[in-house]
């Protein structure tokens, strides 16, 4: 299934994307992965403005011609890993979520379900995305305000689905969301501190806190 969800990313990114982000989808999918990985590590602990190409090749195991082959320069590969997962975790959470659903709590773990099937393969893209939304540099907020919108966007839509009527009297669903929201956070965050992106370790994390603050909401 994760196969059949990259191919259709590629196809997609192939329709809109540079000559030289075309030939990135022809080379060897280990060789693909481990070029988004390395990225995706870099800008994920650093940000865009401090992760350099040198870190980003020396992590990679590839040489700073092929980065610059395919992706430009640094912003280029910015972008492109922005856009690919965007794409990447919207189109799995769009497979996992019942759009019907209208409980946070299984809405949530719906979510975290696809996260989990995005990560085993990107471990560092949740991180990724959370330290580019907070990005302040110019360049690269310029070239990603659209995906990072859209993203945010559906995701919020997701969460839109739950209904008060789930909760005991009194507590505040938009106060439920935003604890869950921070308790997430943190363990990313505190994980990547430690460089232990370990994605089902995070997910029991997640879901045992998500448990606990089901039992005292419900």
């Amino acid at each position: 299934m994760l196969d059949r969800l990259k191919q259709s990313i590629i196809n997609d990114e192939k329709e809109g994307t540079t000559e030289m982000n075309d030939k990135f989808f022809d080379l060897k999918r280990e060789k693909q992965d481990r070029m988004i990985n390395g990225g995706l590590k870099i800008f994920a602990k650093y940000g865009y403005r401090h992760a350099t190409t040198d870190e980003i090749v020396r992590e990679a195991a590839i040489s700073k011609g092929l980065l610059f082959h395919y992706f430009g320069n640094k912003v280029g590969m910015y972008v492109f890993l922005m856009d690919y997962s965007v794409r990447f975790l919207l189109l799995e959470m769009s497979r996992r979520v019942d759009k019907e659903e209208t409980d946070f709590f299984v809405l949530a773990r719906q979510l975290e379900e696809a996260t989990l099937g995005v990560l085993k393969n990107y471990p560092y893209m949740q991180a990724f995305l959370e330290k580019a939304f907070e990005e302040i540099c110019l360049e690269a907020l310029e070239e990603c305000e659209e995906p990072k919108q859209a993203y945010l966007g559906k995701v919020e839509q997701y969460y839109g689905q739950a209904k008060e009527a789930s909760l005991k009297e009194g507590v505040s669903l938009s106060r439920v969301k935003e604890m869950f929201k921070y308790l997430k956070k943190g363990i990313l965050m505190e994980n990547l501190a430690l460089d232990t992106m370990q994605p089902e370790m995070m997910h029991t994390q997640i879901c045992t806190y998500l448990n606990m603050l089901e039992g005292l909401c419900k």
